[in-house]
Parts: C-alpha cells; structure tokens; sequence
C-alpha cells in the first residue's frame, strides 16, 4: 500500500542535542552574570570610601574582572555533554572542579604577583562570585534536570532496521544512563522478527506500518539502522515521512552523538575512503595555527617541566635510583619513528623479556613515585619537548609503540588511520575514557580517536585542552 503524506504539528519543545546545548549554555551564562553582580555589589559595599557606585567600578575594579562569566562558562565545558548535564552527580563533580580550578588560578596569580599590588586580586570579590557562582548553577543546572529531562521535552524515535546495526544502536542506547530521546519501537521488513523485540524495544510493524506508528506516537524522529540496501518499499516509506516533518537520521551519526565515538563495528571496508579522508581534511591556514598553538603551549610546558624537575628527579632518585627520563621508540604521524620522552615510573626490570605490554591499573611495575607521577600525569611533562620539536602535537591520539600498532592493526579494523594525524599530549579518546588494557578498551579508544581525526578543528583541539586539567586534578591516570 502506497504512503500517504500527511503534515504533522509541530512540537518546538521537543528539544534536539544542539538546542539542548544552547539552553545550557544561556542558562549558565544568566546564573554567571547574576553572581557576577553579587560579586560587584558586595565588593563594592565593602569599600568604606567610594561604596557600591560608578566611581568604585571605574576606580577599583580591573577590565579583567568582567570576563569572569565568560571564564566561569569556560571551566564548565565539560557539562555541555548533554549526557553528564542529565546526572545530577556528574553535575556536582563538575561544578565543583570548575569552582576548585578557578580558586587554584586565584592562588597562583595571588602569591605569582608581588608586584603590582595584590589589591588589583580582590579576594572578597572573587570568593563571592566563585561562591554564588557555584550555588546559583548548581539551582539552574537541578531546575534543567528536573524540568527538561521530562518526555515532554524528549525527541520520540523509531529505529527502522533491527540488525546488527539497529542492535548495536540498541545497546548503546540502554546502556546510556540518562537518554537523551525516547526510542519508541523498532521498523524492520523481515517477517521473522515480526512482533519480537530487541533488549525490551518492541518490533512494531514493517515499512508498511511507518506513516500510522508516528502519527499514532507522535514521533519526531526516525534513525535508519539498515548496514545493506534500502528496499525501495522502505525507502518511499522514510521519504513520505520525512514530507510529513520527519527527521530522518543516519545510525553512525546518532552513534557519534550518543557517544563522541565513530562505529567501527558495522562500517563498511570503504568507509574511509568513501568519507572519512575528505572529513578529515584541514586547511593549511588551520595547520599553521595548530602549530602554533602547539608552540606556545610547549613553551609553557617546558617552563612548568623545569620549575617542577627538582622535587620530581629527587622522589625518582630516592625512590628506586637512577635513570630520571625513560625514552622509548614510539610511531607518530603517518608511521614515522621518534623517541617519546617521560619520567621514569616502572622498575628499571619492567620488561627484562623485551616484550611490550599494557599498562594496567595500579601496574605492579610502577614503583611508589612512578603510581604518583602517572596518577597525576606529571610523568608526561617531558613530552612537551617532543611537542616543541614538533614529534607530536598538544593534541591528537596516544602516541604508540610499533610493535603495538602491528599487533592491533591486525586484530582491530582501521586502526592504522590513527597515524593520519600526529600523537598528541592529550586528545579525545584520553580525556573520555583514559588508557586500554585490553582488545575492547583499545576498540574503544580507537573510536574516540578516529572521531576526533574525522571531526577535528581548532575549536575541538581548545575544548580538549579546557578539559584537560580535570583529569589530571581527578587523578585519572593509571
């Protein structure tokens, strides 16, 4: 039977992953500048000459004072991952990393300056605002969950194709600890799956049955899960839909939203070829900047390797004696060899048999120092001469041994396409999930990194680096 095509309402409030972010983003921002004003307003009536007036603003408060919204949006960055700002614990975790990072900057320019004076670092002021800050976001981000994680806000789905995609798009989905949309049921042609269900999502009907199920369950969204061909019965079935007002969706894109990661499990042996190296691509202009960046960033880091190199050499050396620096022949961009820099954190008998090996959570091989230094990450300050001779990049995938990427490449599909781009310092895949110690960590890290490589901009390279200093304060290094 044909489709007919039939125009659904319009239902604005139920909110995609872009609006959801921008209803973060202005929400925070609100709270911010609300606490930026209390800051002002209690500093100011604190000043027993001028008081809260215009004087005191043009007088007493500094032009760098007034970007504290902004930057107070930018130690947020990682709550505007829509999954994290759904979990109220995260939530906390978050907001209070960014108030202990904000504070931490505070103290670090307070005792940095001994000139000019420090009442140019107004402590009544800054503790107010990180203060009101954190209570009036922490109130705004509860009002988000308890309000806009509702099903009246969520996007209503049906997943046509109950394969191995459709399955694999299942998993995810119920495994997500708060769902961004609500899956309503399964589209699938072959009648042996008719009326089954996949992990509790019932199997409604076939393409025949499309254009009755949305109206009837009012669905915004359709994601097509189908890895072969589209019948053409299936296809002129989501095209009528997507005439009704419809979004149609393709599986591996809702995979990369759901979870920042590309499904490599059900691409096609041509995927690469077919859409990932045009993705990938960046301009030359874009290049010079990320080296650029590169540059200053090392310089930076070379200063905080020689400022901290004493205390750190001294703990190695009394710990479990000499060598201080482990260098090791690691594969950077398009394959070529270099030597990776880091302190020394195992024993100097780690692989006495030459055999590479995982590093593996609380490894016995990491003397009492080494357990500290990978904890913290400060075993990898080193690396930011690699990143000044140009070696590897702030940013990009882990930068592995030969032997390694030989053994995965054959055990793990696309893996080599990591090599496309330079190691990095940090990246995509460590600040989401850390290090692999096992096949499927390794599949999953890959992913991480491969959309990171197919996605990457400047943009993304600073939201990496704004979300770096999180892991390192979580102490969520091995």
């Amino acid at each position: 039977m044909a489709n007919q095509r039939t125009e659904l309402p319009s239902r604005p409030w139920r909110l995609r992953f872009s609006e959801r972010r921008s209803l973060l983003l202005f929400g925070d921002f609100v709270a911010a500048s609300i606490a930026f004003y209390i800051a002002l307003y209690t500093w100011g009536h604190s000043d027993r000459f001028i008081g809260f007036t215009w004087e005191f603003i043009q007088r007493r408060v500094p032009p760098w004072f007034f970007l504290f919204p902004l930057v107070w949006i930018l130690l947020l960055i990682e709550l505007y991952d829509i999954y994290r700002a759904a979990d109220w614990e995260a939530t906390i975790k978050g907001v209070a990393t960014a108030a202990l990072i904000g504070f931490l900057l505070y103290l670090f320019l307070f005792f940095y300056y001994a000139s000019p004076p420090r009442s140019l670092l107004p402590r009544r002021g800054i503790a107010t605002f990180l203060l009101s800050a954190t209570i009036l976001t922490l109130l705004w981000r509860r009002i988000y969950i308890k309000v806009f994680t509702l099903p009246q806000f969520m996007r209503r789905v049906i997943v046509v194709g109950g394969g191995s995609s459709g399955s694999l798009l299942i998993d995810v989905y119920q495994n997500l600890k708060s769902k961004p949309f609500a899956i309503i049921g399964i589209i699938d042609d072959d009648p042996a799956k008719k009326d089954g269900n996949i992990q509790g999502i019932p199997i409604l009907g076939n393409n025949e049955k499309l254009l009755e199920l949305i109206q009837k369950h009012e669905i915004s969204d359709i994601i097509v899960a189908i890895s072969g061909t589209i019948n053409s019965d299936m296809f002129e079935a989501l095209i009528t839909a997507q005439e009704s007002g419809v979004e149609i969706t393709q599986m591996a894109k809702v995979y990369e939203q759901l979870l920042g990661r590309v499904p490599i499990r059900i691409l096609a042996a041509d995927w690469i070829l077919r859409s990932f190296v045009d993705e990938a691509s960046v301009s030359i202009f874009d290049e010079f900047v990320k080296r650029l960046l590169d540059i200053a960033g090392s310089l930076v880091g070379v200063f905080i390797l020689l400022a901290t190199m004493p205390f750190i050499v001294l703990g190695i050396v009394i710990d479990d004696g000499f060598p201080i620096f482990y260098t090791q022949v690691r594969l950077g961009k398009m394959g070529r060899p270099y030597s990776l820099i880091k302190y020394r954190t195992m024993r100097r008998d780690a692989e006495a048999d030459g055999k590479p090996r995982w590093a593996k959570e609380s490894d016995e091989r990491a003397t009492r120092i080494g357990r500290i230094l990978r904890k913290s990450h400060l075993d990898e300050l080193p690396q930011f001469i690699n990143v000044l001779r140009g070696e590897m990049s702030l940013v990009g995938p882990r930068a592995e041994r030969p032997e390694l990427v030989e053994y995965f490449e054959k055990n793990i599909p696309f893996y080599r396409a990591r090599l496309l781009v330079k190691p990095g310092l940090t990246g995509w895949a460590q600040v989401n999930y850390g290090y692999a110690s096992t096949i499927e960590d390794t599949i999953i890290k890959l992913e991480y990194d491969l959309f990171y490589i197919k996605n990457k901009n400047l943009l993304m390279d600073i939201l990496i680096l704004l979300r770096t200093p999180s892991t390192v304060i979580g102490l969520k290094g091995r």
